[in-house]
């Protein structure tokens, strides 16, 4: 057994090395009370709600600019789609502009071709220069109707078509009776003469077709 002299001696040198002990060295081992314990919990879990609030704020924030920056994207979409379909519609404006204009060309030009065509010299007059008259005239024709085809095939090249007119039904849709006539012979509604001609771009009507229909009031 330990006697009272063995106690103390253990109890001296124990104190003295809690003497020769460092007290940071025994602080850093030290038990935190449990109301320490409990502080720094409640401070750690404010800070843990801190954080969770600003990063939720910081989530809402950049799903907000998200959303902001995709409608803007819709918004900038469906303008440039906009943008592209009025540019469309003036290119196709212009286009048709043009092709009028042609077709107004081409209806100067056939329609000299065909006075060209029912030329007959006069024999009555300026017959020391018939020869050189009727000459002259078959090299212009042949010119004008070397440019008159010409103008056929470019209008052929952009998709431009004449209507198909004469001796059809009137279609409303490409024509248009300025005259009428009556002729036992042909139906009724029959479309006996092209005034002016019509014309057809992408099969949609450029120019109604100006015609002379027959109309029958009996029979």
């Amino acid at each position: 057994m330990t006697t009272e002299a063995q106690k103390t001696e253990l109890l001296e040198e124990l104190q003295k090395y809690l003497q020769q002990s460092r007290p940071e060295t025994f602080a850093a081992g030290e038990q935190p009370d449990l109301h320490t314990l409990l502080a720094e919990l409640t401070g750690l879990k404010t800070e843990v709600k801190a954080e969770s609030r600003q990063f939720k704020n910081t989530l809402d924030t950049l799903s907000s600019a998200l959303d902001t920056v995709q409608q803007d994207n819709k918004t900038l979409a469906a303008e440039l789609l906009a943008s592209e379909d009025r540019q469309a519609q003036q290119q196709a404006e212009q286009m048709r502009t043009m092709l009028l204009e042609m077709v107004d060309l081409y209806d100067r030009l056939s329609t000299g071709v065909d006075v060209l065509n029912n030329y007959r010299p006069v024999n009555a007059l300026f017959k020391h220069s018939k020869t050189k008259d009727v000459q002259f005239i078959k090299q212009f024709k042949q010119g004008q109707q070397m440019t008159l085809r010409r103008f056929e095939q470019v209008l052929h090249q952009y998709q431009v078509r004449a209507v198909d007119c004469l001796g059809r039904k009137l279609d409303p849709l490409t024509m248009t009776a300025v005259e009428t006539e009556e002729n036992f012979e042909r139906e009724h509604g029959i479309v006996l003469q092209e005034l002016r001609k019509g014309f057809l771009y992408q099969d949609q009507v450029l120019r109604l077709a100006e015609v002379k229909v027959n109309k029958r009031t009996t029979g």
